[in-house]
């Protein structure tokens, strides 16, 4: 249970941070929610559970043919530490979000959405180093750890945007306030100390210490 727990909790903290983090896709939940009304920033906040699909799958898929797997999580998972803790460091430098109209979609906002979010690398990044090797361990210990994850990360990376698009159809200078910023610091910190989990992982699985 512990161990489930652990993991829930891990896939919650990576999909609020993945989902607040500035980014393209936030920018057109914004834009979406101004420019037309709050369903259509919604619609923008479901984009990554249609495009991440082919990602995990590639990515489980690859780790799976690995050869001496364990050696290789243990890489990859300090790798994905050293990621965390760059997202960390860039939500300690947080100061609001920026309210960019000139991300405005004109038509089609979900399919652009999805273009949008398949084309960057961030989804790619983060299921090679975090997402797909704490899946797999997850995984070793149960079928329902690695759905806590997964399910987790995704219900709070498109929670978090769907939250994103209410504040703005309220107030957007809620996002630019110093409460945001406190929140994104906070998180900022948890994800330092996550990363530093990764990587005594990683150290952990090699067995040079």
């Amino acid at each position: 249970m512990c161990k489930l727990i652990a993991f829930l909790t891990a896939g919650l903290i990576l999909g609020f941070s993945a989902g607040v983090a500035p980014g393209p896709l936030v920018a057109l939940v914004i834009a979406e929610t101004l420019k037309h009304n709050l369903k259509a920033g919604i619609r923008v906040a479901f984009a990554p559970v249609i495009t991440d699909l082919p990602i995990v799958i590639l990515t489980l898929v690859v780790l799976s043919r690995l050869a001496d797997l364990e050696l290789w999580l243990a890489a990859i998972s300090i790798a994905g530490g050293l990621f965390v803790a760059y997202l960390g460091w860039q939500n300690l430098r947080a100061t609001g979000l920026q309210i960019d109209l000139s991300a405005h979609i004109q038509e089609r906002s979900l399919q652009k959405a999805v273009l949008v979010n398949f084309l960057s690398p961030h989804p790619y990044l983060f299921w090679l180093t975090v997402g797909a090797p704490m899946a797999v361990r997850a995984m070793g210990q149960s079928a329902t750890a690695a759905a806590a994850f997964i399910g987790g990360f995704y219900a709070l990376l498109v929670g978090s945007k769907i939250a994103i698009a209410v504040i703005v159809a309220k107030s957007s200078s809620l996002l630019t306030g110093r409460a945001f910023a406190g929140t994104m610091r906070c998180l900022g910190i948890v994800l330092f100390v996550l990363a530093a989990l990764l990587i005594y992982d990683g150290i952990q699985m090699t067995g040079l210490f």
